[in-house]
């Protein structure tokens, strides 16, 4: 049974599911910062997925990087797979700008998580809602 890690529960907003991940928003309004989880058991790195979930995950994070980098007006998109301080697989995709909080530098220590109002979780939902539409299923606001 997949149970997501309370680390990223408590650092992150669920925003729904693809066929494998789970879309998360990370809760630094810094930066537009997305953690795809899949959905799958006591999975710490991508070789001990299968050869499909490998696939659908390459799918899942390429789509979602493309989807982000028009949307939100990139310009670069940082993906990784890092898992030192949380071992249960994710891959971050995350929104980089010029003229964001840590740039040309990674985000990882560089500022202060800023969470994200209510509105402003709104904002980036809605804004998800118009790009992210087959294959994609919202959780509940």
């Amino acid at each position: 049974m997949f149970v997501l890690d309370p680390r990223l529960q408590q650092d992150t907003l669920p925003i729904g599911d693809f066929p494998l991940c789970r879309l998360l928003l990370s809760n630094d309004s810094n930066y537009p910062w997305f953690i795809l989880v899949p959905r799958r058991e006591a999975i710490s790195e991508i070789f001990q997925l299968d050869v499909a979930d490998q696939l659908q995950l390459f799918q899942e994070t390429t789509a979602l990087a493309e989807t982000l980098k028009d949307s939100f007006d990139a310009d670069k998109l940082n993906v990784a797979a890092l898992g030192n301080v949380v071992s249960q697989l994710h891959m971050h995709v995350i929104v980089r700008k010029r003229d964001d909080a840590a740039w040309p530098a990674p985000v990882w220590g560089k500022h202060p998580a800023k969470p994200y109002s209510p509105e402003q979780i709104a904002a980036v939902r809605e804004r998800l809602r118009l790009v992210l539409t087959d294959g994609f299923t919202f959780l509940e606001d």
